[in-house]
């Protein structure tokens, strides 16, 4: 099977990262999300990441036209009827992929492979709402995805073979590292990050040290690019708290608690960079 055109379902920032890498290595990209601010918003989003690509001389203005070429924005989900494959980024709740899947089984030619960027929900539990379940993969994506080369490539009970190598070679054309995984809660990305980030609030919340000397030490101390705090602020705190929710439902273990200041600050709207503030403070644009 010949992977041509991709629909990528949800502009936001995974969403609108993965078509901009699909469409700069010449796939066609019908992008779908819920109305057309949301949509004009990725738009411009990766306007945005092409004009920075263009200054780093890394594409031309020519090459930043044909890649926005390739990307056609709609808000009915029956528009992806004959894509070849199905990139899923939705919000990260069971109920609202659960739902997609089911109309996207009932719309997509039977051929489709349906993918979810799940960062943490079973694809056994997604694939069960579908008559295709063995068509059904997960292809878990780092934000932001233009720079990260990691996709986790996540194998549901179901699924076959073939789809899976379809798409762990579909992953390497857009020189992607794809590494596998078994499909488990968290899988192994969020299953160890999340609970550190969790961690280093509970480090703050108790006093510790402050969110600049918890990130310094883990920058300075450990080598990460960016400490834990910066990075639930990029992420988004409310999908920080979704997935240790996700994790302690699943597991049922204490360590997967959600610390306590992490649920005060997403019902304050402090979600990190998406809103201005989060563990620290970002001026809008």
């Amino acid at each position: 099977m010949s992977i041509k055109t991709i629909g990528v379902i949800g502009s936001g920032t995974m969403g609108n990262g993965i078509a901009q890498v699909f469409a700069m290595y010449g796939f066609k990209v019908v992008l779908n999300d819920l109305n057309e601010t949301i949509i004009n918003r990725g738009l411009k989003t990766i306007d945005t990441g092409l004009e920075r690509l263009i200054k780093k001389e890394s594409i031309t203005t020519d090459q930043k036209s044909s890649i926005l070429a390739n990307i056609k924005p709609t808000t009915e989900l029956k528009a992806l009827a004959d894509v070849d494959i199905v990139v899923e980024a939705a919000s990260e709740r069971l109920e609202i992929k659960a739902d997609l899947f089911r109309r996207l089984d009932s719309i997509c030619k039977p051929s489709t492979l349906l993918a979810s960027n799940t960062s943490s929900i079973s694809l056994t539990r997604i694939a069960r709402e579908t008559k295709r379940p063995d068509k059904v993969i997960g292809m878990h994506f780092m934000n932001p995805v233009p720079i990260m080369n990691l996709v986790e490539i996540i194998r549901a009970l179901q699924t076959s073979e073939m789809t899976y190598q379809i798409v762990t070679d579909l992953a390497k054309s857009i020189e992607k590292t794809p590494v596998t995984v078994n499909d488990s809660v968290g899988f192994v990305s969020n299953r160890i990050l999340m609970p550190m980030i969790n961690e280093a609030i509970y480090t703050l919340y108790e006093g510790v040290a402050t969110a600049e000397a918890i990130d310094e030490i883990m920058k300075l101390g450990m080598g990460h690019p960016m400490g834990p705090l910066t990075l639930a602020d990029l992420i988004g705190l409310d999908t920080c708290l979704t997935i240790m929710e996700i994790l302690h439902e699943g597991f049922g273990h204490g360590k997967y608690n959600p610390c306590p200041l992490l649920r005060r600050m997403v019902d304050a709207g402090y979600l990190g960079r998406k809103t201005g503030r989060g563990f620290y403070v970002y001026e809008q644009k």
